[in-house]
């Protein structure tokens, strides 16, 4: 089915969901999908509305400018327009663990994200063939302290060069800067490992065992310059015992992260996320 997919955020004002709604029905649209909310601390109304194409009267490139005229300028309206054709196109950026990287493929190949993957692009060859026997081109590009910029402006020509929509660092252990982040703004998807309490460092599993932590977890998230801080889009737990080994925690806490990652990519493509300041608001 083709459909249109409409993210409104605007001050909060009567005669919002009236004027969207009688919008869509005047030009002969089907609605599939409504959903809004409220918060009444910052006084802003977020929608998302999502409507059948094919008996739609307005063409695509019409729909943008004639909902500005006839609706967004009246209630100060902010919002975005999205298809669902064609697929999205998403680049995956790894190193060398592989278990997100899996679970991604996995599910593209059975169907499950409606996306097209172009191109992976690590700092290590290890996954290579991994990726390469799903059908998908592999860039190795090695990275060091001397070369980042350089590596970035090489990542950005392939990215495109390949007409990239946006961004999953699926366990990429490089931190990416201000400028890269720049050209993708609420376009780069990461996770990573959140421990209650959290642990930092590089041998987190082990400074959780050592806690005797009750709970490990994962959070995927928007880039943004401030490390892991950018907006949340899907947190999951799971639980652990004092039995469990660290090869355990381990293996608990990958678990973890690729369902977590999957479900915010998925979120992503189904255009059910909003974006203000640096909070999310989750059309589930």
């Amino acid at each position: 089915m083709n459909k249109a997919i409409l993210l409104i955020q605007c001050p909060d004002q009567k005669g919002i969901v009236s004027e969207v709604s009688r919008f869509l029905y005047s030009y002969n649209g089907n609605i599939l999908e409504v959903d809004q909310h409220v918060d009444e601390e910052m006084g802003m109304f977020f929608m998302r509305a999502a409507w059948e194409l094919d008996s739609f009267s307005l063409k695509k490139d019409e729909i943008a400018s004639r909902f500005e005229l006839e609706i967004g300028k009246k209630f100060q309206m902010e919002f975005k327009l999205h298809f669902n054709f064609p697929k999205p196109r998403m680049a995956v950026f790894v190193s060398k663990l592989s278990h997100c990287l899996f679970d991604i493929l996995g599910r593209h190949h059975a169907g499950q994200l409606e996306v097209d993957i172009p191109l992976v692009i690590s700092n290590h060859s290890d996954l290579k063939p991994i990726v390469e026997a799903f059908g998908i081109p592999f860039f190795y590009i090695p990275v060091n302290a001397s070369n980042k910029d350089t590596v970035e402006a090489e990542q950005l020509a392939l990215l495109k060069e390949h007409r990239v929509d946006f961004i999953v660092l699926a366990r990429y252990m490089q931190i990416v800067s201000a400028e890269f982040i720049r050209h993708f703004p609420n376009r780069i998807i990461n996770i990573h490992h959140s421990f209650l309490p959290a642990f930092v460092g590089a041998r987190p599993y082990h400074a959780a065992y050592e806690r005797g932590v009750k709970i490990i977890g994962a959070t995927a998230h928007y880039v943004t310059e401030e490390l892991d801080a950018g907006p949340i889009i899907e947190q999951e737990v799971a639980r652990v015992r004092h039995h469990n080994t660290i090869p355990e925690l381990v293996q608990i806490g990958q678990d973890v992260e690729k369902v977590t990652l999957s479900k915010a990519i998925k979120y992503h493509l189904d255009r059910k996320v909003l974006t203000f300041k640096n909070k999310t608001i989750i059309f589930y």
